[in-house]
């Protein structure tokens, strides 16, 4: 269905909105030169203040331990073992991390220090509670959205009232402050400078930003930029085949850029798929190992990083679902107390592994609307449902298996009243809007870099429950914010 303008809403009220987050870089880019605004809900979401809380005080908890365990070179290496021989991708990630860490027999002290940035997102339950869907310790952006979208609904709460309470998710409420540009930003700022000091280099810290080439999802990034330029940061932003050529190590093990000089931290937004390593242009005896090994050379240095190998990893499905079956007891293992590990295991879902038991026992006994299959791909497009699910089994081979981890589906509650979307300067009105909370931490060295603990902000995106990709720039999903009740 076409979005058209809504009947009982004046129409500058949604050209302003619309307008506003053009003007502040809440935008997608469409093609050289041009952009649209990213599809946004008008009003934000309401969501119990304790449930918030209680997110708030556990993730940084699942921060520290994610650190841990991908400190843990040889657990990581021993539980990544069967994915890497069912998945290619996996297979290399684990092969360039042996490189950087040694193998059983010999382990290596890399130089890097890492700086983990990580997303953990939740769905509210409506049976269950707040439950993690997936960890992203890759590539997890749109901080800067997430709070430019409750900047726009402050902006509209201030200068649109009772339009703005017309569509309202409760009648009262508190709009929860989200700073996570901001609280990035200082924490980026931080360690480069940081770095810097230590290796007693003079001048501006450098922040190299290592993106995908063509990619519609630049004005998220440019504004994390912005802000860091604002604290006195130089950015450069590089593709993998463009650092093949470019990087050099410097006196005391620095990571040197051409035409830049050392760099401080390196944060990747790319990476997380093969194809980010494929290039037409270099001879190579496998496809994606000449761009993979740019890794491999960037974490031998005195330079912090995210996402290093060893984050991708402990951030996987694979490492999610072995966590979510230990029993906390075991948990403690990586620095937290039973009570640490206990809270965290009250937020992880349910998961089960693709074994010939569990495809008979999910053929005689499951319920396939209660369950998800996922691999290991990052972003949409990596999930199967319902009835499609025990097919897609079927049709593996018992080798693909490990590649693939069976989750308890969640049926979080819909928003209280109708949603007023916007998408493309038009509104379409949504009965049934669902939400996906993501909260940010940021640590380097397992510190945190705020002072709620690292917990660092929060993105929200909507979409319809009919809709099973979410994505806000490549499916249904669209920015919300946060309302306290």
């Amino acid at each position: 269905m076409p979005f058209i303008p809504h009947p009982e809403l004046p129409s500058q009220v949604i050209d302003e909105a619309c307008e506003w987050a053009m003007m502040h870089g809440m935008a997608m880019k469409t093609s050289t030169g041009t952009a649209r605004h990213c599809a946004f809900s008008l009003t934000p979401v309401a969501i119990k203040r304790d449930v918030f809380n209680g997110l708030k005080a556990a993730t940084p908890l699942i921060a520290r331990l994610i650190h841990n365990v991908s400190e843990d070179h040889a657990f990581v290496q021993q539980i990544m073992k069967d994915v890497s021989q069912a998945d290619p991708f996996f297979g290399r990630l684990l092969k360039l991390h042996r490189q950087i860490h040694g193998g059983s027999s010999q382990r290596i002290e890399a130089p890097r220090q890492p700086l983990l940035m990580m997303r953990t997102d939740y769905m509210d339950g409506r049976v269950q509670g707040p439950k993690v869907v997936e960890f992203n310790g890759i590539a997890a952006g749109m901080g800067p959205f997430g709070q430019r979208i409750h900047e726009l609904h402050t902006y509209l709460q201030n200068q649109w009232g009772e339009a703005f309470q017309h569509w309202a998710d409760s009648d009262d409420g508190e709009l929860a402050l989200n700073n996570c540009m901001n609280e990035l930003a200082s924490g980026v700022a931080q360690t480069a400078k940081r770095i810097r000091s230590e290796a007693g280099d003079c001048g501006q810290p450098v922040f190299l930003m290592v993106v995908q080439d063509s990619e519609d999802n630049v004005y998220d990034q440019h504004l994390l930029e912005m802000e860091l330029q604002k604290l006195g940061v130089r950015t450069v932003r590089r593709t993998f085949r463009q650092l093949h050529d470019q990087l050099y190590t410097g006196g005391n093990n620095r990571l040197m850029l051409k035409d830049i000089g050392s760099l401080d931290v390196v944060y990747l937004r790319a990476g997380y798929q093969l194809c980010d390593y494929q290039s037409t242009d270099l001879l190579e005896d496998e496809c994606c190992e000449a761009l993979s090994q740019t890794r491999v050379f960037i974490e031998k240095h005195a330079v912090a990083v995210n996402a290093t190998v060893s984050q991708q990893l402990a951030t996987s499905k694979t490492m999610q679902m072995v966590l979510t079956m230990m029993p906390p007891e075991e948990l403690t293992r990586w620095g937290l107390s039973l009570y640490e590990a206990e809270t965290i295991q009250e937020y992880l879902a349910d998961m089960l592994p693709v074994t010939s038991d569990t495809a008979k026992w999910f053929a005689e006994k499951g319920d396939p609307d209660q369950w998800v299959l996922k691999n290991q791909g990052e972003g949409g497009g990596h999930c199967v449902f319902g009835e499609d699910i025990l097919p897609a089994i079927k049709a593996m081979p018992e080798s693909a298996f490990k590649a693939w981890a069976l989750m308890r589906r969640l049926y979080p509650h819909e928003r209280q009243r109708p949603a007023l979307a916007v998408r493309d300067g038009y509104t379409k009105e949504v009965n049934d809007l669902i939400s996906e909370v993501g909260l940010f931490t940021i640590h380097f060295n397992g510190e945190p870099l705020t002072d709620q603990n690292g917990y660092a902000g929060y993105l929200i995106r909507s979409k319809p429950s009919t809709a099973t990709e979410g994505g806000v720039h490549s499916g249904q999903g669209m920015l919300d914010s946060l309302l306290l009740v």
